[in-house]
């Protein structure tokens, strides 16, 4: 049997990229998916591409800085499917820029988006998951732990988020919900991005992840997430997964 056999996912910023991989790996393991993201031409097409591999997803256009949308998503996804068990908070917004440079509007769009709105998915499913013994998968980042020029607000939320994770574990663990973290090195529109920001910057990298290449987001970092919400991972909680080659470790 698929080690997700029936469960109810969400995955936020499941539009593209590494949200993606996570929703089309869930969904292979025999969840139900809820695609779930701010542009929701992009989450249809997630959701459509499931169902053409015999799976079921629903999209769902949701914004993760405003309340009433989460909300609304986690009331809609309930309704569809009758239950939460899986919750994954990917959804972030990421801007280049240096110290000298970055905004206030910058930082807080990314804070926004990333520690604020995991906060609130995570506060608008505590009932469902409570009722399920349920399992919340929130995505870090190695830039948080190896800073990198250019990424100093990316990797402040992303730090947070990770904050966040252990001391919601810690708080959840009693309710039997397990809450664990991801920090992925994968193909994504935000490497792309990078690669064409910093030219000779792919070659760099590439020469410093052991295993020599960038990770797939659904081979790679979809099924780690897979192994953390299924009860493979039932005595993992508060930790964190470095999903990335070998590129990176806690230091």
């Amino acid at each position: 049997m698929a080690r997700l056999h029936d469960k109810v996912a969400i995955v936020t910023g499941a539009g593209q990229g590494v949200g993606r991989g996570v929703a089309l790996a869930m969904a292979g393991e025999g969840a139900r998916v809820a695609v779930v993201g701010r542009t929701l031409a992009k989450c249809e097409a997630v959701a459509a591409e499931i169902g053409e591999r015999g799976g079921r997803a629903f999209a769902l256009e949701c914004d993760v800085e405003s309340r009433a949308d989460v909300d609304a998503m986690v009331a809609a996804v309930a309704a569809e499917f009758g239950r939460i068990d899986i919750v994954v908070n990917n959804a972030q917004a990421l801007v280049y820029k240096s110290v000298r440079k970055i905004t206030e509007a910058d930082m807080e769009s990314m804070w926004q988006s990333g520690p604020m709105g995991t906060l609130r998915v995570m506060q608008a499913t505590f009932d469902q998951l409570r009722a399920t013994k349920g399992v919340v998968v929130n995505m870090g980042s190695g830039s948080s732990i190896l800073p990198q020029p250019a990424m100093s607000g990316y990797a402040m939320a992303k730090e947070a988020i990770r904050v966040l994770t252990r001391t919601t574990a810690l708080e959840w663990g009693r309710y039997g919900i397990r809450v664990n973290a991801i920090c992925p090195l994968a193909e994504t529109p935000g490497w792309e991005f990078f690669k064409g920001e910093t030219p000779g910057s792919e070659e760099q990298v590439l020469a410093t992840i052991p295993l020599g290449r960038m990770g797939d987001c659904e081979l790679d970092i979809g099924r780690a997430a897979v192994y953390l919400a299924s009860d493979d991972a039932a005595y993992v909680t508060g930790t964190t997964l470095m999903v990335d080659g070998g590129f990176n470790y806690l230091r």
